[in-house]
Formats: structure tokens, sequence, C-alpha cells
């Protein structure tokens, strides 16, 4: 939360914070799956004497953990570079770890919010976030974990904040 806390006004609270879902990994868990069965059929081909299956086989299973580590990679990056927050006068979202996209949105400025998910989405709990602002900007916020909570927890802090002006 280094962005988030180190740039919240004198007086501001902390009420939620977000995060991303573990699903941003699945690209990179499905090839270590693919890649775990490769290998395994490669052992299973090697003990049944079957060199040159299993050579062929081991060499497409350790292939396939090239993209794995890549996606991996890039889901981490995505996952510490994405910082989601509700304080007592803002929402705040921060995307990117070199090139930086922030979207602070006061309470007063905040319209409603709109949650997308898909069939997976309420099942495994995650989905996208729009949240409308006054000016006629929506800021989505992709493949965060829990977006009914962080919304019903958006809406209590912004009634919350109106109640106290």
């Amino acid at each position: 939360m280094g962005y988030i806390e180190n740039n919240l006004i004198p007086g501001e609270k902390l009420y939620v914070v977000g995060r991303l879902h573990w699903t941003i990994f699945s690209k990179s868990i499905f090839f270590i799956c693919m890649a775990t069965g490769l290998l395994l059929y490669a052992l299973k081909s090697s003990m049944a004497g079957e060199a040159n299956v299993a050579l062929l086989v081991r060499n497409a299973g350790l292939l396939a953990l090239v993209p794995s580590l890549w996606y991996f990679v890039q889901a981490l990056i995505k996952r510490q570079a994405t910082e989601l927050a509700v304080t007592s006068k803002r929402v705040i979202a921060k995307f990117g770890f070199i090139k930086r996209s922030t979207i602070e949105l006061n309470h007063s400025k905040v319209e409603s919010f709109h949650v997308d998910q898909s069939v997976a989405g309420r099942i495994f709990g995650y989905g996208t976030l729009h949240i409308n602002g006054t000016g006629g900007g929506i800021t989505p916020i992709p493949d965060i974990s829990d977006p009914l909570g962080f919304r019903l927890k958006a809406m209590e802090a912004i009634d919350a904040s109106q109640q106290n002006s």
C-alpha cells in the first residue's frame, strides 16, 4: 500500500483495501498443469522403455514451463503494482509499476458503482467494478476480489462522509 499510505491527506483514514483476485494467475496455473502432465507422461514413458517418446514429451513439458513463468511474473507484477482503497475522503485506485495510472475520486464526485461478474466471477468471487464519476468518467477496476464487498464498504464510507459534512 505504498502509494496510498504515502498520499493520505491529514486526518484521512483508510476504510477498506481491495485486492486483485487470484484468478489473474490462471494462465500460469494452466501452463503449470500442462507441463506437469507432460512431465509425468514423460516419466511414465521412460519407465515403460519408450525413450524417444519420453524425450520428446519431456522437452515439450519443459518448454511449457516458459510461458508459465512469463505469465506468473506478469500476474505477480500486476498484483503488486495495483492498489485499491476507500478512505474517509476518497476512492483511490493505482495501477502500474513503472508507468503509473491513478484515479482518485472525492466522495462528493462519485455518482454510482456498477459491478460486472461472469458466472465464473460469481462462483469464485471476482469481477469488474466500474466507478462512475460526476464528470461522466467511468473508472473500471478489473479482476477485483469481492467487488460487491468493496462497493458496499465504499458506499458506507461515502455515506458516512456525507453525514459528517
